[in-house]
């Protein structure tokens, strides 16, 4: 009995020994990730204070899961950071699926002509500055029936950082043609290592004979490609990092935990393409001159309504 009683004990001691140990590692790469994360925010505040920009707008936002079950971001690409009447640049809706850990992408175009609440039938991307990410959200919701629960305005410096921080050599994009109009700078064609200002410069050229369907393409081409060419565990260990250097450039209703959360699964590398869709789709559109809104796409919204929850179910 006295030997049963003693390997008892024994076995015990090695199970609170091993809890020990666990809960001191995890406490150490939470401390580590902490430690990182606060590198970068004061990486970029750093920055930011030098530039002298403005603080983030509070915003509202009633957000929620879809019908889906699914988690939608809304994502909108400002170069205004701060000035209220700002129209958004890049609008974009992140789809997460937390029980597959997977993405999606859906680009709407900022010229899409819709119904606003409140204000009658303009391009979506002047509902931002008429009502910030809310109304934003409401006229996504009315036009598309889709719930979006957090929205995230990127600061286009923001994107640049992010860009230096995580490739040092570059990114590695197959630039498809001369590009150098309203960019401030000069892209040859061809397979290259792009830097933080150079990717600014490509995902935003317009200026050509697609104009913004060409942008829209490239946007989603980027975001495939720095997703690629950050997965693995290496860049897991940086995520900490990378969001800290972002965070300043972003406003959001996302909190940090969410966002390493949700970060962590993008860049997994066992989780295939991610899927792309852009709204308007093909056949669904035509682009006639509005009087006081100039070249506009005149959406059939029910056909994009349909495309879209096909592509999220799917």
């Amino acid at each position: 009995m006295r030997a049963d009683k003693h390997k008892h004990t024994k076995k015990k001691r090695r199970w609170t020994s091993i809890l020990l140990v666990c809960l001191l590692l995890i406490g150490a790469v939470a401390g580590y990730a902490y430690f990182q994360f606060k590198q970068g925010v004061n990486q970029s505040l750093k920055k930011i204070n030098n530039d002298n920009k403005q603080a983030n707008e509070a915003y509202t936002f009633e957000g929620k899961k879809d019908q889906y079950g699914d988690t939608n971001i809304l994502l909108l690409g400002s170069d205004a950071r701060g000035k209220e009447k700002a129209r958004a640049d890049t609008i974009m809706i992140a789809h997460y699926n937390e029980d597959k850990g997977t993405f999606k992408l859906t680009s709407i175009m900022r010229d899409s002509y819709v119904a606003i609440p409140g204000h009658g039938k303009h391009k979506i991307n002047s509902a931002f500055a008429r009502g910030g990410p809310e109304l934003m959200r409401k006229t996504i919701k009315q036009n598309f029936d889709i719930d979006l629960q957090y929205y995230a305005i990127v600061d286009f410096d923001g994107f640049v950082q992010l860009i230096d921080e995580a490739f040092p050599n570059g990114v590695e994009i197959n630039v498809e043609k001369k590009m150098e109009k309203n960019i401030y700078m000069t892209i040859e064609p061809g397979l290259q290592r792009l830097n933080g200002t150079q990717m600014l410069g490509y995902v935003r050229f317009r200026h050509d004979a697609i104009g913004d369907f060409g942008r829209v393409e490239r946007q989603q081409k980027a975001v495939k490609a720095i997703r690629e060419q950050l997965s693995g565990f290496q860049t897991i260990t940086k995520l900490p990092k990378l969001i800290g250097v972002l965070s300043p450039y972003v406003n959001t209703n996302m909190d940090t935990a969410d966002a390493l959360f949700m970060g962590k699964d993008f860049l997994s590398s066992n989780r295939g393409t991610m899927a792309t869709l852009r709204i308007p789709v093909e056949n669904s559109f035509t682009e006639p001159r509005i009087q006081g809104e100039g070249a506009v796409l005149d959406i059939d919204v029910e056909k994009n309504k349909e495309a879209l929850h096909q592509f999220i179910t799917q």
